[in-house]
């Protein structure tokens, strides 16, 4: 097992923990059974904070799929 295997194999459990958290931190999205009667806010806009969360998460989750996929098929050993 070389260093860059071992470097890469920490960074994905890393990316892995950071991906859990940055998706339990979001916030929900509906309001589930309660919305169905009542006014739904389906249609506003994303503010500032979660439009940065989202992208931030979107970035953890490729960069997190990069490392799976370079460790997956073999190409570092």
């Amino acid at each position: 097992m070389g260093p860059v295997y071992l470097t890469l194999l920490i960074l994905e459990a890393i990316l892995g923990v950071l991906m859990i958290v940055l998706v339990l931190v979001h916030a929900p999205k509906g309001d589930g059974m309660a919305g169905i009667g009542s006014s739904a806010t389906l249609f506003t806009g994303k503010r500032g904070a979660e439009a940065g969360l989202d992208k931030l998460t979107w970035t953890v989750f490729f960069l997190f799929m990069a490392v799976c996929t370079v460790l997956g098929f073999g190409f570092v050993r």
